[in-house]
This record gives C-alpha cells, structure tokens and sequence, in this order.
C-alpha cells in the first residue's frame, strides 16, 4: 500500500490521544506519540505519508509482520463464527492453538495455561511453581523483564521494578551470565559459564534450598540487552533446579516463536524446562494471547486439585484463531528458517561490519532476528554511551541517535545505552538492507559522542 498524506486526520488522532489515552511507562505530559495511519508488512506510515521500516516489531511481537492476510482472514473467520466463548468449554479454535502449540514446545510441556500476555503468564507460571513446590521464594536475573503486573514487576531485574518494588513479593534476585559487563571478573565464556553459576548456587545456599520455589530467567534476555547465555548456563541452571528440588522456569514470551531463528530459543541449548511462559509472537499480537506450557509433572499436582486460578478470557476464540493461523502460516512460509537464515548470513556480518566503522559500538550481539548494539561512549574502557536508566540531558545522545533513524526512514528500539534491532522474522533481504543503511547513518550520530 502506497500511504496517503491526510494530516487533518492525523492532528485528530492526536488531540484525542492527547485528551484521554494514558499512556504506559511514561510522563504524560511530556511523551509525544506518532499518530499512526497504517501498517503493512514491515512497515507503517504516519498521516502525513512517511514510511517507517519497523526494527521494532511492535514490542517484539509482530513476528509476521502487520497485516498478514491469513491471519486476518482467520480473525475474520472465527468472528462470523464464535466471537468469543468462556473457557470452561472446549472450543476448536482454543484445542487447537494448543495443539500446535504443545507440538513445538521442547520435551514434555504438552499442556498449555492460555492467558491474556506475557505479564500474567509469568503471574500463573509463579503460583504454579509456589503451589508445586510448596515453597515461598522465586529467584530472578537482573538485567531481566517479566513484566508489569505486581509479581511480574517486582521479578523483573531492571529499573521499571524500582517503584513498585515491595520488598514483600518473595523474590531475590541474582546476577546472571553477561561477558561484556562480567560481574565475576571473568575473561571467557567458560569462565563466565563457570562462575556464574557457582554465585547462583551459593544464592541458593544462602537463601536456604528449601525455600526456593521456582528459578525464573528469559530464555534470552530481551529488553535488557539480548545477552545470548554463554554455553553451559542454561544446562548448568536445569542441573541446579534438578538438584535443589527447585521449578525452571523459562520466560520465552520475547524470544519466543521464531524470533531466535528456532520456535524456542530453548531449542539453542536443548535444555528442557518446567514451565515455559509464551505470548507476543504465538500470533503476532494480531489479539493479546499468551500462556504457561507445563511440563507432565507439575500438570500432575493438578490432575484432582484444583488449580487455583484462571482468566475470563483465557484462550479467547478470536487470539487463538489468529495464533492458529499464525502457526500455520510461520511453517508453510518458512519465516522461521528465514529469520536464521538471514540472522546468519546478513544481519549478524552486517551488523559487525558497522561495529568496525563505528567507534560508539562497543558489541554486537544476538541471533536470528533478535540483536542489540551496546553504545559505549568509549570503546577502551567500554564506559556506556549514557548512564544506567539516564533521563532527560543525561539522555541526549540516545535521543539523537534515535531521532536520526527515524529522520531516514528506520523506527528503532532503544533502551538505556542499546539500540536492538528486532524486524519481522519474515523481513526480506532488501528491507535489511535499507534499514542497516539508516542504522549506518545514525551510528554516526551516536559517534559524535564517543572520546
């Protein structure tokens, strides 16, 4: 679709927005949000015309793109059907999103909790393990996301838990693996491997064995950097949990789906955990979906218990229409294939070539269609290109580095001092291209910056 300049409409987009939309994570009055006219592949426009390649992908959702016109058609469908329908019966588009979700998820996670996102499955995934395990603590990286609600939040490891943080919720957190910024002075990998987790384990002792419910970590660190594990952690995590009686827990809700070039990022490593949380890309968030894979044994502890817990709309029939058609979609086009593919031999050569040119890229990391660019404002001693969780002035140079992408035709993501680079795992080899070549330009913003 060729966009249309319409700017009347747009201004009254906006002045409703304006007027009545709370926005999340934000100072109201000082956001300015684009008023959006439409979206199509890996791309939406604005009403006054300009175009945006999305390297964004929603918030790392949109794994197929916007619009997809099986899914789309598929919503269509189960509307004119069964709009929606409670979840205490069984319906075919709710089995069957759960079928083919139960036939990708590793090992025996055959059982599928549908919830309405990320946020409560990680909720579910918590009480699960707390109710298994008869135990009151749930350990968690920093540098991790989980989500907003109240347990969620105070899970996640960054600074969006600072102001909700209770001290109540029953969770420690620890430092995970991270070579670049190594809180165990180590050299290598192995090393990181190694000593990483031997602090976890002395977490563990220290907190008491007995008391540890559930270990919670994303597959693949999403929003704080997409820090690839090092080889052996997440093996060395499983054989921990194994240990200490204790519940994995993998939080694949970003990573999830294709974005790593395999359905799970799970599947890099071939570790197996106890719950598995899901959602974004299961259908692209065409309608909010999300859920718990359980393994057999924790769907165990609930066969003649009852579980305590559920939504209204858990395995709503409209999502699980769209994540059916999704599914189906991502395997008969391949885009699970072509995001490694292309994560292999393009994004990732590419993005190194412009680490080489930039001096404020201090790493590049990731896989398939999930990278990050560490900015450094000095490569040597690898100083951020602005502080931790920078606001305001401190921030200037993220804000014009970002500004510079968006003023050639790229919408970035940016957090703290990383720019990630997340397209649609079905993104073309020419739309790479011209987004890298924005990115190269903006780079050289951020560069003007570094000492």
């Amino acid at each position: 679709m060729t966009p249309q300049p319409h700017p009347e409409a747009g201004a009254a987009v906006k002045a409703a927005d304006r007027a009545h939309v709370f926005h999340s994570w934000s100072a109201q009055d000082l956001i300015d949000p684009l008023a959006v006219a439409g979206a199509e592949g890996s791309y939406f426009w604005d009403y006054d015309g300009k175009r945006y390649l999305d390297f964004t992908s929603g918030l790392v959702y949109t794994n197929i793109g916007y619009q997809h016109p099986k899914v789309v058609a598929a919503i269509q469908e189960q509307a004119a059907r069964m709009t929606t329908f409670a979840p205490a019966f069984a319906v075919e588009a709710r089995s069957e999103a759960a079928r083919l979700i139960a036939e990708r998820t590793p090992g025996d996670l055959d059982k599928i909790f549908f919830t309405n996102g990320g946020a409560d499955a990680v909720e579910h995934a918590v009480r699960m393990a707390r109710l298994h395990t008869g135990r009151p603590k749930v350990l968690s990286a920093y540098r991790s996301y989980h989500g907003g609600t109240q347990q969620a939040v105070n899970i996640t490891g960054d600074p969006r838990r600072w102001a909700s943080d209770s001290a109540t919720a029953g969770v420690v957190h620890f430092w995970a693996p991270f070579l670049y910024r190594s809180r165990f002075y180590a050299e290598t990998e192995e090393q990181e491997t190694a000593r990483a987790l031997e602090h976890l384990e002395t977490t563990i002792a220290f907190e008491g064995p007995g008391t540890v419910a559930a270990i919670i970590l994303e597959t693949i660190p999403g929003t704080a950097g997409i820090m690839v594990p090092p080889p052996g952690y997440l093996a060395g995590v499983r054989e921990l949990c194994d240990k200490y009686g204790i519940v994995f827990v993998l939080d694949e809700v970003m990573a999830g789906f294709g974005r790593t070039g395999e359905w799970f990022a799970a599947d890099l490593s071939g570790v197996v955990p106890d719950l598995m949380t899901f959602a974004k890309g299961v259908n692209s968030g065409y309608v909010p979906l999300g859920g718990v894979a359980i393994s057999a044994e924790i769907a165990e502890t609930f066969g003649k218990r009852p579980y305590p817990g559920g939504l209204t709309y858990s395995g709503h029939p409209l999502a699980c229409a769209a994540a059916v058609a999704t599914i189906n979609a991502m395997a008969e086009e391949g885009v699970v294939e072509n995001a490694k593919r292309l994560g292999e031999t393009v994004l990732g050569p590419a993005l190194a070539e412009l680490a080489e040119r930039h001096p404020s890229v201090g790493e590049v990391r990731g896989v398939g269609m999930f990278w990050a660019l560490e900015l450094v404002r000095n490569r040597e001693t690898r100083e951020p290109l602005v502080p931790y969780n920078a606001a305001g002035e401190a921030n200037a140079p993220m804000t014009a580095f970002a500004a510079a992408a968006k003023q050639h035709g790229v919408w970035p993501f940016v957090n703290m001092n990383r720019t990630h680079v997340v397209p649609p795992c079905n993104v073309t080899e020419a739309e790479l291209k011209e987004g890298l070549a924005a990115l190269d330009t903006a780079l050289g913003v951020a560069d003007t910056y570094t000492v």
